[in-house]
């Protein structure tokens, strides 16, 4: 929990973590409550479409429309048998097209900075101001998880998910201080390991707990190497998967009150 946040300038940077980035709404919620506005925004995967969305001024409320819409699978899943993913964009782009239409990343009320990944060199890719690049499509880059989510190309260049090299952006951060609200954090798995009947179920669970161990250490070497003032908060996401959509509500509430 964060108490007394008080900052006239700083960078908001929310993290990747699928359905677990509806927390980054709670918190939102309570900095609209306090009337703090981000001078600038840092996003990976959904804390960037999350990110992106504030960023030309949408409220919390009128976000958390559009996540609630999302929880509908069939709305933005197009299953693809062909290429390199399980999951077609072609709804995702639709939606992102409505809610985007044919605005650059210049032209956002906060300055907008998201990360991607070049998946064909590994390097990070970080989106801002100062590219001729539709907000669209960097919100397609840096949520293409690879395997589930198409690719996306851009001037030429084949990118991939954030997370594979940044999933908390605070080196990208502008400002001495930075709000920053990972999901994948220490709070995101269990103390413990899985002891479930089913073999299968097991492996299943220590796959995706060694993806949040993974992430969890890259973001904290990152926190560690910085020289700025970070201010984290870690909603307990540990109970819900990277997939749980459907559970919204008891997701975004996990960021309500860690800001007072």
């Amino acid at each position: 929990m964060i108490k007394n946040f008080q900052t006239n300038n700083f960078s908001l940077v929310l993290s990747g973590g699928g359905a677990l980035g509806i927390a980054h709404l709670g918190v939102l919620h309570d900095l609209e409550a306090q009337k703090l506005v981000p001078s600038e925004i840092v996003g990976t995967s959904m804390g960037g479409i999350i990110g992106a969305c504030i960023s030309v001024g949408m409220s919390e409320a009128d976000i958390y429309k559009e996540i609630k819409a999302f929880s509908s699978v069939t709305k933005w899943v197009k299953f693809s048998f062909s290429g390199n993913a399980i999951v077609d964009n072609a709804k995702i782009e639709t939606i992102f097209n409505r809610l985007f239409g044919e605005k650059k990343m210049k032209e956002t009320n906060i300055p907008l900075k998201l990360i991607a990944t070049n998946l064909l060199n590994g390097h990070k890719r970080v989106f801002t101001a100062d590219d001729d690049v539709y907000i669209k499509d960097a919100i397609l880059a840096t949520m293409a998880i690879p395997g589930v989510f198409d690719e996306h190309i851009i001037e030429g260049e084949t990118y991939g998910d954030g997370f594979l090299c940044e999933n908390l952006g605070v080196n990208e951060a502008t400002h001495d201080d930075i709000l920053a609200i990972d999901v994948l954090g220490e709070n995101a798995f269990e103390k413990a390991l899985p002891a479930n009947f089913f073999k299968t179920a097991n492996v299943l669970e220590m796959f995706e707990k060694s993806m949040r161990l993974l992430i969890y250490n890259q973001s904290q070497t990152h926190i560690r190497n910085s020289k700025k003032n970070i201010y984290l908060i870690e909603p307990v996401t540990r109970a819900y998967t990277t997939f749980s959509f459907h559970k919204h509500t008891e997701i975004r509430a996990l960021g309500l009150r860690l800001l007072q």
